[in-house]
């Protein structure tokens, strides 16, 4: 009880301050659910994990959503960030369940696997697993790719909505490396909402021998770089131009 009175507090805070010092855009892109679209969700993935400041984002959706998280919200956090003083008390009090998770799809993960098990849980990922430096790739100098977890989740969901949240970045904002965010900046989302049956089913159908955890990460990775672009709107306009008849 007193977890979720101080999650509560805290999501409320942050949706707060976010509204008060941030402009928040955010549109909704694809085929959008003719009921609620902030209804049924079982997963929430964020594409394009530039910055730890990225609960910014929670100051533009719905206070039911927040409630949402607080009551019955996953979130696997990085060990590496749990590990911080203040920074990992912030994470680890924001939902229901936060989960250590290694770099390893060892027993962190399947603790995750297990909880959203209930049918009222939510996970929220960064299926990317790390943050976009400002020369555009990771702390390695690798490029950003998505990661095969989110495949597992949507195997282990057996119904409800995913998602898809595609941040366009939070450089102008904080950059890791930078402590202390710029206010006063806009911010800005597409939110996709998409079946998990039929997502499932659809890429399930695909020919080929890469598999279904090959198969997600490429559609994920598709959908990233259109609608996380700033011209994602020329982009599928030009995608939708080539598309045969």
């Amino acid at each position: 009880m007193v977890r979720r009175l101080i999650s509560i507090a805290l999501l409320l805070a942050v949706h707060g301050l976010s509204r008060l010092f941030f402009r928040i855009e955010m549109i909704w892109v694809g085929e959008i659910p003719e009921d609620d679209p902030w209804g049924r969700l079982r997963i929430v993935a964020i594409l394009n994990h530039t910055s730890l400041y990225e609960p910014i984002f929670v100051g533009g959706t719905p206070l039911r959503f927040v409630r949402r998280v607080t009551d019955h919200g996953v979130i696997p956090v990085a060990d590496k960030t749990l590990a911080r003083p203040i920074v990992g008390r912030f994470f680890g009090s924001l939902a229901a369940h936060t989960v250590s998770l290694s770099r390893q799809r060892d027993h962190t993960w399947r603790e995750v696997l297990e909880k959203i098990h209930d049918p009222k849980a939510m996970v929220a990922i960064l299926p990317e697993g790390r943050m976009k430096r400002a020369n555009g790739l990771d702390k390695e100098g690798r490029p950003m790719t998505v990661r095969a977890g989110i495949a597992d989740l949507l195997l282990a969901v057996p119904e409800g909505r995913l998602l898809l949240a595609y941040s366009e970045g939070l450089h102008h904002v904080q950059a890791p490396g930078q402590h202390l965010p710029r206010p006063f900046r806009t911010v800005r989302m597409r939110l996709e909402a998409i079946d998990i049956p039929t997502y499932r089913a659809s890429l399930l159908a695909r020919p080929g021998e890469r598999g279904f955890h090959q198969v997600v990460i490429d559609d994920l990775t598709r959908r990233r770089d259109l609608y996380c672009a700033p011209d994602w709107r020329q982009r599928l306009a030009a995608c939708e131009h080539s598309r045969p008849g």
